[in-house]
């Protein structure tokens, strides 16, 4: 059985979002960012983890495409080396453009100490609007990331689009609108969402 560590309503979803989606048994161990629990599965103190037997598995797209890859027969993880690259093309879209305007909003509003926060709205506002018209073109008519199949990489991004529209960002894009409306329905996510509950 796999252990998914982490905090409730953070980005422990997109490992237990991701397991639902596969039918995988699994059991949330509850730890908060920079813990003591946490360091013992992150050298970071950062959340989530997962583990599976010996492999201890930190960083959300690495555990999502790993699951993805683990269970290719699911259909949620690249099916050819082609695939592969594709998906990791945009699991690091997701992370390192469409997510990091979040984050630092995030940090500079709630986490930073108060000497070292800035108004950085108006910036991550610019560089999130930037991303979202990529995503459009990315998308290109396609309904999920990869095609006409939701993957482990519409978990990535459909997390960054409950992130925004949580965090009040204005998402002016029809076509992403409708794709977020599209993933984040998804039962298994519902599914994901009530077991963090029941830990919470």
């Amino acid at each position: 059985m796999y252990q998914a560590v982490g905090s409730p309503g953070s980005r422990l979803t997109r490992v237990t979002w991701m397991l639902e989606e596969l039918g995988e048994p699994y059991e949330i161990i509850k730890a908060k960012q920079h813990s003591d629990v946490m360091y013992r599965y992150n050298p970071s103190g950062k959340i989530p983890a997962l583990v599976d037997g010996d492999l201890v598995l930190t960083d959300s797209a690495a555990i999502c495409f790993y699951l993805g890859d683990k269970h290719a027969d699911k259909g949620l993880g690249p099916q050819s080396a082609q695939e592969r690259g594709k998906m990791s093309s945009w699991l690091f879209f997701a992370q390192a453009e469409l997510e990091a305007p979040l984050w630092n909003k995030l940090k500079h509003r709630l986490l930073l100490p108060d000497e070292l926060r800035a108004e950085v709205g108006p910036w991550t506002k610019m560089e999130f609007d930037r991303e979202v018209a990529t995503l459009e073109k990315r998308l290109n008519g396609n309904d999920f990331a990869m095609g006409d199949r939701f993957t482990a990489a519409d978990v990535i991004i459909g997390h960054c689009g409950q992130w925004a529209r949580g965090a009040k960002f204005e998402i002016a894009s029809e076509i992403v609108n409708a794709y977020f409306d599209r993933v984040l329905s998804r039962p298994a996510l519902a599914r994901a969402k009530e077991r963090e509950a029941a830990v919470a």
